[in-house]
């Protein structure tokens, strides 16, 4: 039988739930928590930007960031998801994948999954589901769930 693992994220935890049946129990394998993932740019950035001297000329700048604080922080963390993941997919717990989480983490999610998991993904869901309890979670995804789950037909015998 296939195992779809599910994971509901959020900037600050991680959980990874496998499900064997459509409406079986969902179980969970693994706990990931960023307790950095509710800081705001103001906790983090509490010193002024550096400065550099312009490369022509006498003028001086400040130096400037691409991605926020907080924005770098929810890139870091979908790393270690798409680490998390990559070892469980290495150790069996899923063949096929869901992902739940907000979209902008999402977006960042998907962009750190290594291919041979983002080969098993079969959905994806831009919601937060992350604050919900197991079966608040499991009720949220039983519609969705029960395609996922059986639109694979099993391997012929």
């Amino acid at each position: 039988m296939t195992t779809t693992g599910v994971l509901i994220a959020d900037q600050a935890r991680a959980r990874l739930f496998t499900i064997a049946r459509p409406k079986g129990a969902l179980v969970e394998v693994a706990d990931l928590v960023n307790p950095e993932g509710r800081l705001h740019d103001r906790d983090i950035d509490a010193d002024r930007p550096g400065r550099a001297f312009d490369s022509m000329g006498r003028g001086r700048h400040a130096m400037g960031k691409h991605h926020a604080a907080t924005e770098q922080r929810e890139i870091r963390f979908a790393g270690q998801i798409g680490e998390l993941l990559a070892d469980c997919l290495r150790q069996g717990s899923y063949e096929r994948l869901v992902l739940c989480a907000p979209p902008k983490l999402l977006g960042f999610i998907r962009e750190a999954l290594p291919e041979r998991v983002a080969d098993c993904l079969m959905l994806e869901l831009d919601q937060e589901l992350a604050h919900l309890s197991d079966a608040a979670i499991r009720a949220h995804l039983a519609v969705r769930l029960p395609t996922v789950i059986q639109s694979v037909s099993p391997p012929a015998a």
